[in-house]
């Protein structure tokens, strides 16, 4: 059987391209349409979608006010289509915030012009985040949307980040381990917000991530993870030396290398090397290598949800220097797919759900 779509979006000719493209996938059928939030919340529980495809800026009613309300009463995948501006990147962020699975950016050129890999992309995220619904079909809660959104649905405010005790580092751990890598993708933006805001301000570890998003996007995400976390967290420009209870987010479009030593170890930002085909920008695997250079087996890498295989090799790497990776279980995740290739590849010491890191980062980076 194939996959039900329903496609929300006030533009006429944007919801025309997206049922002609995705009717080319044999496991896709677009049951519906709707021009507003308020007709995709009516035509939700009339045709009981497996995902929905969301415009953010529709009149009547917006997308998130249809995201929020489609999670209280009949939650659903969500898959946001938003424009490449600094607002339309906290527009969309939002949006997932509030329960949202995934998003694309609305290239209405790559739309009219038919160019295979966005129209393989599309397919591709649809049917990736079209699982969800499947799997928690299957009596195991689906956890791909932050608990927080329920109370997000129902008006109230997200609880702050939790509290923890100051973080004191053993000698042990002090010569065990000098950075936290994390890679993730598709749903990684509430796994790393989860992560990132339950560890404490006195985490004794800079932390390096890579999320696949544009630019515009890893510069809001950033902003919006630095608002909520105890540790600080920057989007990466360049140069800056690696400090402890610091987190540098990979930047959209451009690779996150780290160089020099693990007594002085720092940042540079790069196009991808031209003897590399990379198709992610960032990449984790690139990423992950440097730190391997850099860092050796004092490492712990963390892979976390996202579609394809990005991060296995750069877990190989870390591996070989005997560091430790981690990586998250399929009920947890939104897509399992970067965390199964580390798994299935033997790489992985430990597999959690998202709910589990943060406590067992901490514990394991005490010594």
């Amino acid at each position: 059987m194939p996959y039900k779509v329903l496609i929300v979006d006030d533009s006429t000719f944007f919801r025309r391209r997206l049922k002609e493209i995705l009717a080319r996938d044999p496991d896709l059928q677009v049951v519906g349409e709707a021009k507003n939030g308020k007709e995709a919340i009516e035509q939700a529980r009339i045709l009981d979608p497996d995902v929905v495809t969301m415009d953010v800026e529709m009149p009547v009613m917006d997308g998130i006010s249809a995201v929020k309300s489609l999670m209280a009463s009949s939650p659903v995948p969500i898959l946001m289509f938003s424009s490449l501006t600094h607002e339309g990147a906290q527009a969309t962020l939002d949006a997932m915030e509030a329960g949202a699975l995934d998003f694309l950016p609305k290239k209405f050129e790559d739309i009219a012009r038919d160019r295979k890999e966005a129209i393989e992309l599309l397919q591709q995220r649809v049917k990736a985040i079209a699982k969800r619904k499947s799997f928690s079909r299957t009596g195991i809660q689906a956890t791909g949307r932050p608990r927080f959104a329920e109370r997000v649905a129902q008006g109230k405010p997200p609880p702050p980040p939790a509290a923890k005790p100051v973080f004191m580092r053993s000698a042990s751990a002090r010569n065990q381990y000098q950075v936290l890598a994390i890679g993730t993708s598709t749903g990684g933006p509430a796994a790393l917000q989860k992560l990132l805001c339950a560890l404490p301000a006195t985490f004794p570890y800079p932390i390096v991530l890579v999320q696949h998003m544009p630019g515009t996007f890893t510069s809001a995400f950033a902003e919006r993870l630095n608002r909520l976390c105890h540790i600080n967290v920057y989007e990466a420009q360049g140069g800056e030396i690696l400090k402890p209870g610091v987190a540098y987010l990979a930047p959209g479009g451009k690779q996150m290398l780290v160089e020099g030593n693990k007594h002085a170890a720092r940042l540079r930002i790069t196009d991808t090397p031209k003897d590399r085909a990379m198709p992610y920008k960032p990449s984790v695997d690139l990423t992950f290598e440097s730190v391997a250079s850099v860092f050796g087996g004092q490492v712990l890498g963390v892979i976390l949800t996202g579609m394809g295989a990005d991060g296995r090799e750069g877990c190989r790497k870390l591996k070989e220097h005997g560091a430790k990776i981690w990586s998250q279980d399929e009920h947890s995740c939104v897509v399992y797919g970067m965390p199964q290739a580390v798994a299935n590849a033997g790489l992985s010491d430990a597999v959690y759900s998202i709910d589990e890191f943060a406590d067992n980062i901490l514990n394991e980076m005490r010594g």
